[in-house]
């Protein structure tokens, strides 16, 4: 199971990965490991306290018993907290944003891929979408020869 955040691939420039465990209930983990997870408006957010993530819409899994359950609520990032220092640091000094870019199993645990990251500009963005476009007509090319 590996869910990816496609839309930050091509808004972001990725700098620097980190991995990070995620605080979940059970039946959160279940629904993940099902395909239930969606990344739309999701970032990462630093407080005194920790970092969480915020918008991961997690659907509620269908077994499940909790009658109120919030689909999009905060959950905690674990990370250590020189990891986070650092993060926050560079974040302030070079005006880097944490987008989450993976949610994957790693044996029997639920990680999640945080990065940071420089917004593109909009050239790049038209740049990167040309070259995909040739080398898919370039690929057609190719077959049909």
């Amino acid at each position: 199971m590996s869910v990816q955040n496609k839309k930050a691939y091509f808004d972001y420039e990725v700098i620097e990965p980190y991995e990070a465990g995620i605080e979940l209930t059970g039946a959160e983990v279940k629904s993940v490991r099902g395909g239930g997870a969606n990344f739309a408006g999701a970032r990462v957010l630093i407080r005194e306290d920790g970092a969480y993530l915020s918008g991961l819409n997690i659907q509620k899994y269908k077994f499940a018993t909790d009658p109120d359950y919030n689909p999009s609520r905060i959950r905690r990032l674990l990370l250590h907290r020189k990891e986070i220092v650092a993060m926050n640091t560079k974040m302030r000094s070079a005006g880097l944003t944490l987008v989450p870019l993976k949610l994957y199993n790693k044996g029997s645990l639920v990680k999640v891929q945080i990065a940071l990251v420089r917004g593109k500009k909009k050239f790049e963005k038209r740049e990167l979408i040309k070259k995909r476009v040739s080398n898919l007509s370039i690929a057609r090319r190719l077959k049909n020869q």
